[in-house]
């Protein structure tokens, strides 16, 4: 009796050690909780005023207090078990896959931000997509002028943005007050149900002056495109009316809701608009010219799918003392506000952000 007792431990043994076959245990299947990432069409900023709208309702957002569901990101965690090597660990996870298993399953990063009306947002930090890395510490005011000083990595430089609103400008009294370059608007689509698309009065004008007072120049398109047949429109628009003249700075696509009205573009989809930006800045890069996407915050978190425009530089607005998105951007409108000598009224006013030696 004994005999036999020993012998059926002796098998129970050799049977936890993974004995009598390939000593491997399968890895656990692959964890994965799937967040949908959800993009509607609400959120707002018109050109003409420079302002960012109050945010849209029911897309991810904490605002103002209330309660809401944020975009979302897969996250995934896998668990290999321990190969049966002679012993009874039965494949428990070494230190190093438990840390890693909680590494990947850590809260997302969370960006708090607000609009011009002080509406604070939630929102989760996209990790996929490039963060710049400025030093904000850089960043100092002084009235209007912006500098950005003791980070040896970037130089700086002060311009403005304009369209017919301004009026008649006096560029030389533009250029020895400070700036270096504009951004002219070329035109714009009407935001009524006919969305005719027009030349800015003074786009000939101001091109002409500003590259001769010295200043580098960009344009920019004002687009209520609701389809990519009509951005298409829009950037063959462009190329038309460039008639090939040189630019020393981008194209930029300027796709925005209009805050005080009804508009042709209140129910374009972010995924629409995104696909509209591709088409106009690629139309653009073919052209020869450079494109760049004008956006803000709420566009960022809301709009765009910041992944698929990877390959466009992002001229960033923000009337806060720091820019609030941790995505990168080369020209931040920093205000809509400004004082220049030679223009009327209130101003928008960028910084162009340089890396050193490039």
């Amino acid at each position: 009796m004994k005999k036999q007792v020993m012998a059926m431990l002796l098998t129970l043994c050799l049977s936890l050690a993974g004995c009598g076959s390939d000593g491997q245990d399968g890895p656990e299947p692959l964890l994965t909780v799937d967040l949908n990432e959800e993009t509607d069409s609400g959120g707002a900023e018109e050109k003409e005023s420079r302002e960012a709208a109050s945010g849209p309702e029911g897309q991810g957002v904490e605002a103002g207090g209330s309660d809401g569901e944020m975009d979302g990101f897969g996250v995934a965690a896998s668990r290999e078990e321990g190969s049966g090597s002679g012993t009874a660990s039965a494949g428990l996870p070494s230190e190093s896959q438990e840390a890693s298993s909680e590494q990947s399953l850590q809260e997302p990063e969370i960006l708090n931000f607000v609009d011009v009306f002080g509406q604070e947002y939630q929102v989760e930090i996209r990790p996929e997509v490039e963060k710049h890395d400025y030093d904000l510490a850089a960043f100092s005011h002084t009235g209007d002028y912006l500098e950005y000083t003791g980070d040896p990595r970037y130089s700086f430089r002060l311009g403005v943005d304009v369209s017919e609103h301004q009026g008649a400008i006096d560029w030389e009294k533009v250029r020895a007050d400070g700036y270096e370059f504009a951004f002219i608007r070329i035109g714009y689509r009407g935001y009524g149900t006919a969305g005719k698309v027009c030349q800015d009065k003074f786009f000939v004008e101001n091109l002409e002056n500003a590259r001769a007072a010295g200043l580098d120049v960009g344009i920019y398109f004002f687009s209520q495109a609701v389809s990519e047949e009509e951005a298409r429109q829009e950037a063959e628009f462009v190329l038309q009316n460039l008639g090939g003249c040189e630019l020393q700075l981008p194209v930029v696509y300027d796709p925005e809701h209009i805050l005080d009205a009804a508009a042709r573009t209140d129910d374009v989809t972010g995924e629409q608009f995104t696909k509209n930006t591709i088409l106009f800045c690629e139309m653009i890069r073919e052209a020869g010219y450079e494109p760049m996407i004008y956006s803000n915050m709420l566009w960022e978190a809301y709009q765009f799918d910041l992944e698929q425009l990877a390959g466009y530089p992002i001229w960033y607005a923000d009337y806060e003392p720091l820019p609030q998105t941790p995505y990168h951007f080369v020209f931040w409108q920093y205000t809509n506000e400004g004082r220049v000598d030679g223009m009327a009224g209130d101003i928008d006013l960028d910084i162009q952000l340089m890396p050193v030696g490039n």
